[in-house]
């Protein structure tokens, strides 16, 4: 009870009039630049930082709890819309949401997308609150061969199940994994893949790659393509801002699953939701293909609401890890730290007793932020979906300016915007002849823990390979990507079969 008590002791804060004004200011903002290609919800709570210096603690982080959801509902908006999302953990979402959107059914994908924003961040919110010192318990479990397993089964796993071909998928993850080992290695100090070039000795910005891969690669696509695709002026886009109740019924087990992924991992510390996501979309597209008629590949819903429950799950556990721990999980941690640091506060054990007040005001603003979010954003999601009557050439136009000004902020260098051009051409071959972007970007996100990983464990078992096979979380990864391996041939080998009769 005594945790109960606590939290209605920062409602008691937080449903001010003064604070409930930051909160809404907080996840407009946040929703505003979060919709940004290239800035994102980390790059929102960044350049908010300074709005909120002239703030008492407690409104200041009242404020924070809106832009933070309201950067991950942003991020989802324009990958929906566009297919551009504005950061990585958008990025699962935007395979079946842009489909949904071309298909008339944008405000729905809006509706999806922030029904499983708040179904998952208020689970994994409600699970902070009560039980933050276990779930930190877990991030114990992780040691480096758990993390080398986790990767390799991300890997896999998401090569096969999201492209109809294999080749094509494990192709397209060898790039990802190319571009992620760009630069000066850590431990050897060698350079790798540079070419001589000092600007790329630091690496390929996840940004950079990001931006090129996704949103100037999907430019190119349509400025190639624009005599040849229909004009999407006559598309009827459906008025309905929320959901019929069999479209509720279908998202209903897809948002729980995704929940499901997404509270572990935001006490792992894998960087980010990106993870989870590509798990949960994983997941949802293989019991599609048990159905009679799967939908995913022409707007499914579940392919929506399964991302964004996970990555707001893990955004809302991620809250608690930094709280409890003072362990950042995620870029978006990563400045929230900063910020408690500004107004001289250490995220960890001992806040919960030095400022108790701040903490469970803190909380209990995520609820509100949470809730304040639904109701700015399932209203305006007709008027959101309008976006995409907008002509091609300004749109589009529109959209590779505001990728050159989010590449641009976060390193102020000119390289870095002619390296996303680079990339940006090498995502419009890639949709060109057919090659599946997740597993592109799930090599660049996970690549680098997955060879950290691999050398620590090597390197802490004097070369012993078992390291890698010695617990039960690594065994029972390795068996679930073998059973999903030899589904997936079973599968392939039983479809040639009908073909062949």
């Amino acid at each position: 009870m005594d945790s109960l008590d606590l939290l209605l002791g920062g409602f008691a804060q937080a449903l001010t009039p003064m604070n409930l004004l930051w909160v809404f200011i907080g996840a407009f903002l946040g929703t505003a630049v979060g919709v940004l290609p290239g800035l994102g919800s980390a790059m929102a709570v960044a350049l908010l930082l300074p709005v909120t210096f002239s703030l008492d603690p407690v409104g200041a982080f009242i404020m924070f709890a809106g832009v933070y959801f309201g950067g991950l509902f942003g991020d989802s908006t324009m990958g929906i819309l566009m297919n551009t999302p504005g950061g990585s953990t958008a990025i699962a979402t935007t395979f079946e949401g842009h489909r949904m959107a071309k298909d008339g059914r944008a405000p729905q994908a809006l509706a999806t997308s922030a029904i499983g924003a708040f179904i998952g961040g208020i689970i994994a919110t409600t699970l902070v609150v009560f039980f933050a010192p276990r779930l930190a318990e877990l991030a114990v479990l992780f040691g480096p061969g758990e993390y080398f397993a986790l990767a390799i089964f991300a890997f896999v796993a998401t090569a096969s199940v999201v492209s109809d071909s294999v080749t094509k998928g494990l192709s397209a993850l060898v790039i990802g994994l190319t571009l992620a080992v760009i630069g000066i290695d850590g431990i050897s100090g060698a350079a790798r893949f540079t070419l001589g070039v000092p600007e790329l000795f630091d690496g390929v910005s996840i940004i950079v790659i990001t931006v090129g891969i996704l949103a100037l690669g999907e430019v190119f696509h349509v400025a190639s393509r624009i005599h040849r695709d229909p004009v999407l002026t006559s598309i009827a886009i459906s008025a309905r801002p929320y959901l019929s109740k069999a479209e509720f019924r279908e998202a209903l087990p897809a948002w729980l699953r995704g929940t499901a992924f997404g509270v572990p991992f935001g006490v792992i510390p894998v960087g980010g939701a990106e993870v989870p996501t590509f798990m949960a979309y994983g997941t949802e597209r293989t019991l599609d293909r048990k159905r009679r008629t799967p939908k995913f590949g022409s707007g499914a819903i579940r392919g929506v609401a399964a991302p964004e429950a996970a990555g707001n799950a893990t955004s809302g556990t991620a809250m608690g890890a930094l709280l409890a721990l003072g362990l950042p999980t995620s870029a978006t941690a990563a400045i929230m730290l900063a910020a408690f640091q500004q107004y001289g506060l250490q995220p960890g054990p001992l806040l919960f007793e030095r400022s108790p007040d701040l903490v469970w005001a803190l909380l209990a603003s995520l609820f509100v932020g949470l809730v304040m979010l639904l109701i700015l954003n399932l209203p305006f999601a007709p008027i959101w979906a309008k976006l995409i009557l907008v002509p091609k050439p300004y749109l589009y136009a529109g959209i590779s300016v505001f990728c050159a000004l989010g590449v641009y902020a976060t390193s102020a260098a000119v390289s870095d915007l002619l390296l996303v051009f680079g990339i940006g051409f090498v995502g419009f071959l890639l949709r060109r002849y057919g090659f599946p972007l997740a597993p592109v970007m799930i090599g660049v996100v996970l690549g680098p823990l997955a060879e950290t990983s691999l050398r620590n464990a090597l390197a802490s078992s004097g070369g012993d390979a078992t390291v890698l096979i010695s617990s039960g979380i690594s065994i029972t990864l390795y068996g679930i990507l073998a059973l999903v391996m030899v589904y997936g041939i079973t599968r392939k080998i039983r479809a040639r079969q009908m073909q062949d009769v």
